[in-house]
């Protein structure tokens, strides 16, 4: 994970979220006081709270786990969605 301060950040901002995006890597933002933030992409910061969200329900969370086991295991099940409509 790179690290930079507020003031750098400032001014290569363009470039840092580009970075971020680009490498998939947050940047830690330094800061005096020493509440130091962290610049993520949109993308990550929808996968952790999609994740947040599923491990918040422990009966979906085991049920997820359980599904992936049951795919690794080569136990799959096809449906035939020829029968719905919007």
């Amino acid at each position: 994970m790179l690290a930079t301060t507020a003031h750098n950040l400032v001014q290569n901002f363009d470039e840092a979220c580009d970075s971020v995006i680009q490498n998939c890597e947050p940047v830690i933002i330094t800061r005096d006081n020493g509440s130091n933030v962290v610049l993520i992409s949109q993308a990550e910061y929808d996968n952790l709270m999609e994740n947040l969200y599923i491990r918040r329900s422990k009966a979906n969370y085991t049920r997820l786990l359980d599904s992936m086991e049951e795919a690794d295991a080569g136990k799959l099940t096809v449906l035939d969605l020829g029968d719905c409509h919007d």
